[in-house]
């Protein structure tokens, strides 16, 4: 079964792909639950006008984010995927509700209220990062892991016709 190859180098097979995937979602998600209500309590006596005419989307800087092998991290060992604790079934629904928590905290900041709050980001030495900011990177861990997937199916099918 594809999803069950762990490829060569011993790293993650798709199943522990997406469980982390969940998991770091989970993480995420909490710090930008906890910064879109920030970020709405600070409309209050601040210019987001202003905020909005000056800001600048860090694009270099996310950047390496979605690229696999893109930078050196060291995962924390509660981001370490554990199967036996979560069906795929389970995670697969995980992933769509987070997808929809996601949308759901931008929906309550469509006017750009998500650039007052930053939160510090220790991932690639990030720093601070604003609510858009994170939903951002949370997408492209996703992407990053995406590319991971598809290069376990890739070895897999060379190793099946070797």
């Amino acid at each position: 079964m594809l999803r069950a190859y762990r490829p060569a180098d011993l790293g993650w097979t798709i199943d522990e792909v997406l469980a982390h995937i969940g998991l770091a979602n989970h993480y995420l998600l909490i710090l930008i639950e906890k910064g879109t209500a920030k970020a709405l309590a600070n409309t209050q006596g601040r210019d987001l006008a202003a905020e909005l005419a000056t800001y600048q989307f860090p694009n270099q800087k996310l950047a390496a984010i979605g690229v696999l092998h893109g930078f050196t991290w060291a995962r924390p060992d509660h981001m370490q995927p554990h199967l036996n604790q979560r069906l795929l079934p389970a995670i697969r629904q995980q992933l769509r509700d987070q997808l929809g928590q996601a949308l759901g905290y931008l929906d309550q900041l469509p006017n750009g209220e998500g650039l007052l709050h930053q939160t510090t980001m220790s991932v690639n030495d990030l720093g601070k990062l604003n609510v858009y900011e994170y939903a951002y990177f949370l997408a492209q861990h996703a992407r990053r892991h995406l590319t991971q997937m598809q290069e376990n199916a890739a070895e897999a099918a060379s190793a099946a016709q070797a």
